[in-house]
């Protein structure tokens, strides 16, 4: 097994934008989606995370968000037995960490190590409307090519 190269990722990462890596678009739920809704959707889109649109109790940068997300984990810990029933918008209560999508691979990597996440939201820096998802498979798949 070989070591990863950091002398031959790090100027990669640093040079490369989140744009040019991530999953743009995004697949959404209303914040009522029970656990079965948001599986159909995981399953039929081939993602491991749902926005859930028209929550607004969040804020990040000092702005308020019309979005949360809700993660493949969140959804196996609200299917585990003996967990209540749930909706979307209280799965989606976690933090929300975003990127611009000028932003380095890098610095998405950073976050997402600081805040211990799989999924960055890439939202527009002018509009603050969420264009895609980046994923660690996202950058696993810019650095194998």
């Amino acid at each position: 097994m070989t070591n990863l190269d950091s002398s031959i990722t790090a100027p990669f990462l640093a040079s490369t934008a989140v744009g040019d890596a991530m999953r743009a678009g995004v697949i959404e739920c209303e914040p009522e989606a029970d656990a079965t809704e948001i599986a159909r959707l995981m399953s039929d889109h081939g993602i491991h995370c749902v926005v859930v649109a028209g929550i607004e109790r969040r804020e990040h940068g000092g702005d308020r968000l019309a979005w949360g997300i809700v993660s493949d984990l969140d959804l196996i810990r609200a299917l585990a037995p003996g967990a209540p029933p749930t909706s979307a918008g209280r799965l989606a209560a976690g933090e929300i960490v975003t990127v611009d999508p000028t932003d380095s691979l890098e610095h998405a990597v950073q976050l997402m190590a600081e805040h211990d996440t799989h999924h960055l939201v890439v939202a527009s820096s002018r509009s603050g409307r969420a264009l895609g998802v980046l994923s660690t498979l996202d950058i696993a798949r810019a650095i194998g090519g």
